[in-house]
């Protein structure tokens, strides 16, 4: 059994490798070749905490993967990571373990913000080059990364804004030491009315963005509603949108940004698009440059697959 920790682990990821494989397995999902349990929860409200449980298996891969990922807003005041985690790795053929993969969050930290670059890759206005990344922990700073390594062939700058000034020049200052496009932004209305992309990465329960802000042509990716009761757009946003994407429809109806506008019957399943769909060519992605889009992504056990795929490819193309 291969037993890997969280350097190891960090060290074997390429993030061009990923992104092809987590678009395969976006395509495998809206093509029906995957099999998905619905996600586990547990809340710790005591705590800001939560647990999710993710797991799954793509039609003829021999491993499948359980994921346990844990949030906790708390421990930044402890001096501790928010997140942590880890990934087995299990033949689909005889159960056994192969792999126990302890990556401390950092393959769903990396999965999700590739995820969130492919989104905004496949659906931003060809000229967008602003991108506002909502947030200051380390989504935010993944976020950054991902998109400047799967668009390096755009001059794309960064505003990044977060609810404590102190919080986001720290953020920025780590940053611009790899990546000088990034700047602070002071006011999030501001920043959000002169963005051609709006990222929101936070664990947020009461809407962040609101609808007037967002100028048309704008593409928003949200990857922090990742669990019942999350929200970061205000409702009016979702409904009025465009054109709205998802990882997973039910999933999203469940818990993700889409869910509040669903529920409140402002949109229906019809109203949304997987991004497996658009990949795959069967819905079209952004009909036109004036539209306000927004792809909605609550994480696939099929993106820990592929990252666990990569690792163990990678550990033992090492090891031979």
């Amino acid at each position: 059994m291969i037993s890997l920790s969280r350097p190891q682990i960090e060290a074997l990821i390429d993030h061009e490798r990923a992104a092809e494989l987590i678009e395969e397995a976006y395509r495998a999902v809206s093509l029906g070749k995957v099999n998905l349990p619905p996600v586990g929860h547990i809340v710790f409200p005591e705590h800001d905490g939560d647990c999710h449980i993710k797991y799954g298996h793509v039609e003829g891969d021999p491993v499948f993967v359980i994921k346990v990922a844990t949030g906790f807003e708390n421990n930044a005041a402890l001096g501790l990571p928010t997140g942590n985690g880890l990934s087995l790795v299990l033949s689909a053929k005889t159960g056994a373990v192969r792999a126990v993969l302890h990556d401390e969050m950092c393959m769903t930290d990396i999965r999700t913000a590739i995820g969130g670059a492919i989104a905004t890759r496949l659906l931003i206005r060809e000229e967008s080059r602003r991108i506002v990344i909502v947030g200051t922990g380390v989504q935010a700073r993944r976020q950054v990364e991902a998109h400047l390594k799967l668009m390096a062939g755009r001059d794309l700058e960064f505003l990044v804004w977060g609810r404590s000034a102190e919080k986001t020049t720290e953020a920025v200052v780590e940053l611009s030491e790899a990546f000088p496009s990034v700047q602070a932004a002071a006011d999030l209305e501001q920043a959000c009315r002169q963005a051609d992309v709006i990222v929101t990465t936070t664990a947020a329960r009461r809407p962040i963005v609101q609808r007037d802000w967002v100028q048309p042509g704008t593409h928003i990716t949200a990857v922090g509603a990742d669990a019942p009761g999350k929200q970061e757009l205000e409702t009016d946003l979702v409904a009025s949108a465009d054109g709205l994407f998802v990882d997973l429809r039910p999933q999203c109806l469940d818990h993700g940004e889409v869910s509040t506008a669903a529920r409140a019957e402002l949109i229906g399943p019809d109203s949304l698009a997987e991004l497996g769909e658009v990949l795959a060519g069967e819905k079209p992605g952004r009909a036109k440059d004036e539209d306000i889009t927004i792809a909605d992504l609550t994480g696939l056990a099929v993106q820990d697959i592929a990252m666990a795929r990569i690792v163990l490819s990678a550990f033992e193309a090492h090891e031979s």
